[in-house]
């Protein structure tokens, strides 16, 4: 009969055994296992530097069409401007001073950048003089003016007169001053409002 020793001894031994071999099979799992695949994520603050990038682009952009649009806008306002501007003239003339031309030379370039624009010039006068008197030379002024651009080859169907002699006085104070402001012609715009070039 095998002794107690002996058999301590041999489950020992076996028990070694066992857990010899279940440490090899696991190594032989660790050494067939591939390792795990690394995740290709690009670090974050490329992420952030694209993404602030594409906003600097846009803002960039909104920036640059609002420039644009002002751009326009004050042209479209500077034409406006030019073709309402009044011109005026001595006492009891029709004829164009110096600085009427100029003015007029002003509304020739608006009005020959935009052909659809029409217009409509009144003549007006101070209060001396007969009113049937006043209305015929308020209408000299206004067929100076238009004698001017058509000379000009702007045409002619695109101007529309009219007198208003002193009906409508810009000022009303008894001052020659005043009476100089109120012989004039006045320009509206009746058809074609001016368009602002792109470029």
């Amino acid at each position: 009969m095998p002794n107690m020793t002996s058999v301590t001894r041999a489950s020992v031994l076996l028990a070694f055994a066992f857990l010899s071999t279940a440490a090899c099979q696991k190594k032989k799992q660790a050494e067939v296992a591939p390792p795990p695949a690394p995740v290709n994520n690009p670090p974050a603050t490329t992420d952030n530097s694209a993404e602030r990038d594409r906003l600097e682009r846009e803002r960039l952009e909104r920036e640059r069409l609002e420039r644009e649009r002002a751009e326009r806008e004050r042209k479209l306002a500077e034409m406006r401007a030019t073709m309402t501007e009044p011109i005026y003239f001595g006492f009891d003339r029709s004829d164009l001073t110096t600085e009427a031309r100029t003015t007029l030379e002003a509304k020739w370039a608006v009005m020959n950048a935009n052909p659809s624009m029409r217009i409509t010039i009144e003549g007006h006068t101070d209060d001396v003089g007969s009113d049937e008197y006043n209305l015929a030379l308020g209408q000299r002024r206004a067929a100076a003016a238009k004698r001017f651009l058509v000379q000009r080859d702007v045409d002619a169907g695109r101007i529309e007169i009219a007198s208003f002699g002193e009906e409508r006085p810009a000022c009303q104070d008894a001052s020659e001053e005043c009476r100089g402001r109120n012989r004039r012609d006045e320009f509206r715009i009746v058809a074609g409002e001016p368009v602002a070039s792109q470029r």
